[in-house]
């Protein structure tokens, strides 16, 4: 061997390691944080922890969940939007924080679009439009909009908080339709289920799994799904376009985001392992059960999606008047 060649060798060896840094490919080495900006328990935390169990095996390193609730997912958000860009934080973040935050509040820490990057969207699924058998005769959504319609001073309709999707959906709903809503707020759904049941309020939309057990037991009746098709959990249920609502589609979607400097190559192993969650037969059962259906995107087509929605959820926040700081 000439002395070239050993030259050659050696450069070749040092070069290696730093190009395999640069693509990821010694990527991960220690535990992964996913900040979920949500309290633990919710929707948003359990699915979470299903992509971060199996995200570990696929990755080889744990992937740590780390609640950090407030403002509508703003504060965790933020945590990621700040945090060093090496793969080591990611986000699991809702449609709220990808579409709705930066029109619902004044001030957001953070700008979704240039101090973020999407990973993959991961799961969606749709509100239900709910009522309390006990308390309105209306079988149909029909029949209860020609309810709301005649009812002296309007109705009442709850939602999990200000600006949320429970909340926006029913203000575009009844806007849509010319019906005198009056909103009332609540924590979340185990507070919004007992207000039906004793009238306190007249209607809901909310999101399914937090409604299914009750709708099979008959003590609340399923009016309408929000999806585009029925949901195989509820396959009864008519959608709102078989309701006689047209073009009303909203489900309430997530996925993943890490601050803007990540890698190109740590992204698309991040993709790639929440892929491998979602194609795992096992892990579909685990969405099935917490009421989600488990999707997955490019990162590209995750962007195009969160930027496709923006203007339908800027104008019903305008129109409702919605506003949280």
């Amino acid at each position: 061997m000439n002395r070239r060649t050993l030259l050659g060798t050696a450069l070749g060896s040092a070069v290696l390691p730093s190009l395999a840094r640069a693509q990821g490919g010694n990527w991960p080495t220690r535990p992964i944080r996913m900040i979920v900006p949500y309290p633990p328990g919710g929707a948003t935390d359990v699915i979470g922890r299903v992509y971060a169990d199996h995200m570990g095996q696929t990755l080889g390193q744990p992937v740590v969940i780390e609640n950090r609730p407030g403002a509508s997912g703003n504060i965790g958000t933020d945590v990621v939007a700040k945090a060093a860009g090496d793969g080591y934080t990611i986000g699991c973040v809702t449609v709220s924080n990808f579409s709705i935050n930066q029109f619902l509040y004044k001030n957001v820490p953070y700008d979704i679009e240039k101090d973020l990057r999407p990973i993959a969207l991961g799961w969606e699924f749709p509100n239900i439009a709910v009522v309390a058998p006990n308390k309105v005769q209306a079988k149909t959504l029909q029949e209860f909009v020609t309810w709301a319609k005649a009812k002296r001073g309007g109705i009442t309709y709850g939602s999990t908080g200000v600006g949320t999707t429970t909340h926006l959906s029913s203000a575009m709903l009844f806007s849509r339709l010319g019906i005198e809503a009056v909103h009332v707020p609540y924590r979340g759904a185990a507070q919004i289920q007992p207000a039906l049941l004793s009238g306190d309020i007249d209607f809901a939309i909310d999101g399914v799994a937090s409604y299914q057990a009750l709708v099979e037991a008959g003590q609340i009746r399923a009016l309408a799904v929000t999806s585009a098709e029925r949901w195989p959990t509820l396959p009864a249920i008519p959608t709102m376009a078989e309701s006689g609502v047209n073009d009303f589609v909203v489900t309430v979607w997530g996925g993943f985001v890490a601050p803007a400097s990540t890698p190109d190559a740590v992204v698309e192993r991040l993709n790639a392992a929440l892929k491998a969650t979602v194609d795992d037969a096992t892990q579909r059962e685990r969405f099935a059960r917490v009421g989600a259906k488990p999707i997955w995107t490019t990162a590209a087509d995750a962007a195009a999606r969160a930027a496709r929605e923006r203007p339908m959820w800027r104008e019903t926040i305008e129109k409702s008047g919605a506003e949280a700081d």
